[in-house]
């Protein structure tokens, strides 16, 4: 038996190249900015809202990292320089010392200074009002941070049900003609406000703990500096 081979011509052109359209299936992208202005005026609103959220909380971060750094950068000299002025009863010199260092440390020993004519409980109680206020300072906007870290996800969440409820309405208004891209485009667009939510809150969450331990290291470094400097005004009397 003889096999005949059957050889369909391509379309090709007079120097041969290939004419036949490229049937490939092309990849859709989505960038970022058609994301977030898919979800019509709802989704913006939310995600507008988020991305605000986002930038403050970047601006918060850094502003209160470069504080509490400033505020734990300390001298290691300092409370020797406190004891050989205080020995030589040089409270002005002590005084300036603590001015020039401008940390909450500084500020306590300052206050305890001016207190060290008194009892030891008067000084401590003096230098522990002063730390209660350091450490007001140190968690200023610490309390927003956590305020963001708990409400991102929760905005994410309602632009997620806000987007589920106008897919579904626009399912409703077409009556019998509902397609797969009808669905699938409502929830998409409702997941995304989820997702930024989400990366705002964790971002926010981590932001907030990592102040908050260098917080609680700035007031560990305020009570052990109360400490020996109540045992310098004991000595020394």
């Amino acid at each position: 038996m003889n096999t005949i081979l059957f050889q369909i011509p391509l379309a090709v052109d007079s120097l041969g190249l290939d004419l036949l359209p490229n049937t490939e299936p092309s990849e859709k992208t989505l960038s970022i900015i058609e994301l977030i202005t898919s979800g019509g005026l709802g989704g913006q609103i939310i995600m507008t809202t988020l991305g605000v959220l986002s930038i403050l909380t970047v601006y918060l971060f850094v502003e209160r990292f470069q504080m509490l750094k400033k505020a734990m950068k300390e001298d290691p000299h300092f409370m020797n320089k406190v004891t050989d002025y205080l020995s030589d009863n040089k409270v002005d010199s002590v005084l300036t010392l603590c001015e020039r260092s401008a940390s909450p440390v500084a500020s306590l020993i300052a206050k305890g200074t001016l207190s060290k004519s008194g009892s030891s409980k008067d000084i401590q109680e003096a230098m522990e009002r002063q730390g209660n206020l350091e450490v007001y300072k140190l968690e200023h906007n610490l309390a927003s941070l956590a305020t963001i870290a708990g409400a991102a996800p929760m905005i994410g969440f309602l632009g997620t049900v806000i987007g589920m409820i106008l897919a579904f309405h626009e399912m409703a208004s077409a009556g019998g003609q509902i397609d797969v891209e009808m669905l699938s485009k409502g929830i998409y667009t409702a997941m995304t406000t989820t997702v930024a939510g989400l990366i705002v809150g964790i971002v926010a969450f981590l932001a907030y703990n990592n102040l908050v331990v260098k917080v609680t290291r700035a007031t560990f470094k305020m009570e052990e500096a109360t400490a020996d400097f109540i045992e310098i005004i004991a000595k020394s009397k």
